[in-house]
């Protein structure tokens, strides 16, 4: 087949932050699909057909995006951050995996982006410089319960941890049991980064010890870096260092 797939990320925000991977690739494409939002910050151009949809329809973009592809086109599926975290390159491996055996014969390329736990903690200095998770803190495709077994164990084996989609006007309760249930388990006054639109004109950090957290620190734009009982805080004029020795 001459139709190819590219799954693409366009990193935190800022258009200096996506690669020269991507762009290449985004030049070349007869087709870019993804969310609202991320498609609209791709250019407009002659040639190039943009097909944006809503945010809870993940499978049905990726299979329009292999049909595409099964054309002919050259399609770019876009996420924000990288493709392969909380995005859509496992919502396309599983529209193939269930699809048409054809679309097994595709070209499927995944190009990485800077996700947004990553370019918070470069913002903050390095909380995630030892081992640490990331969790999704939406219950759209999980249960809540297996949310809160994760968190748990994530305190437990005590990682620095980056979460996700932390408060929707939808379901703003969900952070608020978040928070509830780290207070409760971690027992300390380890450091929380509300980091929001980083790399953009809106970018906010601030740095709160968890007892002072409250759930209207966060939205869905943005990330929330929890430190490990070991991260450390060096104050300073202005916004203070946070960092996780790695001989932690």
């Amino acid at each position: 087949m001459t139709g190819r797939v590219v799954v693409a990320g366009l990193g935190p925000g800022a258009e200096a932050l996506v690669t020269p991977e991507v762009r290449a690739a985004l030049d070349q494409a007869t087709d870019v699909i993804g969310y609202i939002p991320y498609v609209a910050r791709v250019a407009d151009r002659p040639g190039l057909v943009k097909h944006a949809s809503d945010n809870r329809v993940e499978l049905d973009r990726a299979r329009h995006a292999l049909a595409l592809a099964g054309q002919g086109r050259r399609v770019v599926v876009v996420s924000s951050g990288d493709p392969g975290v909380f995005a859509m390159a496992s919502a396309l491996f599983e529209a193939v995996e269930a699809g048409p055996p054809a679309w097994r014969d595709l070209r499927i390329e995944v190009l990485p982006g800077i996700t947004a736990m990553l370019a918070a903690a470069a913002r903050a200095g390095a909380p995630l410089g030892h081992d640490f998770c990331a969790i999704n803190l939406s219950d759209n495709l999980k249960p809540w319960a297996l949310i809160e077994k994760r968190l748990r164990l994530a305190v437990e084996a005590d990682f620095a941890m980056a979460l996700y989609n932390p408060r929707s006007k939808a379901r703003p309760e969900g952070f608020v049991r978040a928070l509830d249930l780290l207070r409760e388990t971690c027992k300390d006054a380890r450091p929380v980064i509300f980091a929001r639109a980083v790399s953009t004109p809106e970018e906010a950090l601030r740095v709160v010890p968890l007892p002072e957290c409250r759930p209207e620190m966060a939205d869905m734009r943005t990330v929330v870096l929890v430190g490990s009982s070991r991260t450390r805080v060096i104050a300073r004029e202005g916004a203070p260092y946070v960092f996780t020795p790695r001989s932690a």
